[in-house]
C-alpha cells in the first residue's frame, strides 16, 4: 500500500509517520507539507500549484494540515478559512479525483456548545466557533463520498502536547504550574490516533459510517491530567488552579463531551481507562 500524509511535520502527523513505518503492508509514505523536510511542497493558499499527478499511485491519504489554534482562527478568520476550508477542499477534491481514500482530521468543535449534551457520530453538527465552523464546512463538502471519511478528535494527549509539555517542564525546573479550570474533554492519546489511522488504511470499506468520534470514555479536566502526572512522577508536579479570563472561552467551550458509537463496535480500539492510557503514553519518559 502507498500512502501520503498532508501536514507531515505536524504534532499528530509525526506519531502517524512513526506508526506507519512499522507497518509492513505500507510500502511508501509520501510526506506533503510546506517545509523543506517534506517530499512534496504544498501551500494551501495556492493548492492549484501542487502537482497532483504524484497522487496517481497513492491508495490512502491522511489529511492533518490545518491552522488549529482556535484563537487564530477567530482573529485571522479570512486567512484561516483560505487554508482550512478553501485550500483544503481544493486539495481533497483533487485527491479524490485521483482515487485516493482521504482520511480527514476534524474536531469535536464541529458540535457546538450545548450544556449537558453528549455528542456521538449521529449528533447534529452545529459549530459555534470559527475553528469548528471551518472543520464542519469540510465535513459537509464531502460527506457521502465513498473516498472520504473524517475522524473528529478530542484533546490528543502525549508527552509532546502543549499542556503536558508545560507540566513536564515545570517538574524539571521545579516551578509551580498554573492550571486553567474548568476545561474538560474526552481525552484521547496520540498513540490511539496513530492506531486509528492504521485501522482505516487496512479496513476502509469495512467501516461504513462517514465519521468517527475519536474520544476517550472519560470526561477529563486539566487538573485530572496533572494528578495523573503526579501519579506517574511521584507527586513532583506542584500546581495552582486558576479561572481563565472570559476571552479564553470565546473560541473554545468549557466542556465538550463526546463519545463514539463505533470505536469498540468495530474493534478499532480496546476499552481502557484514562489512567491506563496516559500511563502507557508516557512510558519511558524520565525526568
Amino acid at each position: 500500500m502507498k500512502t501520503a500524509i498532508v501536514g507531515s511535520n505536524g504534532y499528530i502527523a509525526k506519531f502517524i509517520l512513526q506508526r506507519f513505518e512499522k507497518e509492513t503492508e505500507i510500502e511508501q509514505i509520501l510526506k506533503i507539507d510546506q517545509d523543506t523536510e517534506a517530499d512534496m511542497h504544498l501551500n494551501l493558499q495556492e493548492p492549484e500549484k501542487f502537482d497532483y499527478e504524484v497522487l496517481d499511485d497513492i491508495d490512502y491519504l491522511v489529511f492533518t494540515a490545518a491552522v488549529s489554534s482556535p484563537d487564530r482562527c477567530a482573529s485571522e478568520f479570512g486567512y484561516c478559512w483560505t487554508i482550512n476550508v478553501t485550500g483544503t477542499n481544493y486539495f481533497i477534491r483533487e485527491a479524490i479525483k485521483h482515487k485516493c481514500h482521504v482520511l480527514f482530521f476534524s474536531s469535536d468543535a464541529v458540535f457546538g456548545d450545548t450544556p449537558g449534551i453528549v455528542y456521538d457520530e449521529k449528533s447534529v453538527t452545529a459549530a459555534t466557533t470559527p475553528y469548528g465552523k471551518m472543520k464542519k464546512a469540510v465535513e459537509d463538502e464531502f460527506k457521502g463520498d465513498a473516498y472520504f471519511k473524517a475522524i473528529r478528535l478530542s484533546y490528543v494527549a502525549s508527552a509532546k502536547d502543549r499542556f503536558i509539555t508545560y507540566c513536564l517542564e515545570c517538574i524539571q525546573n521545579q516551578k509551580s504550574a498554573d492550571i486553567f479550570h474548568p476545561f474538560y474533554r474526552n481525552v484521547i492519546t496520540a498513540s490511539d490516533v496513530a492506531d486509528i489511522a492504521v485501522y482505516f488504511a487496512k479496513h476502509w470499506d469495512e467501516y461504513e459510517p462517514a465519521f468517527l468520534n475519536v474520544a476517550g470514555r472519560e470526561l477529563v479536566s486539566r487538573i485530572r491530567i496533572a494528578d495523573e502526572l503526579n501519579r506517574i512522577f511521584h507527586d513532583r508536579l506542584k500546581y495552582t488552579v486558576s479561572m481563565p479570563e472570559d476571552g479564553f472561552f470565546t473560541n473554545r467551550p468549557r466542556i465538550t463531551q463526546m463519545e463514539s458509537r463505533y470505536l469498540q463496535e468495530y474493534g478499532i480500539l480496546k476499552a481502557a481507562t484514562f489512567t491506563e492510557k496516559i500511563q502507557k503514553e508516557l512510558e519511558g519518559i524520565e525526568l
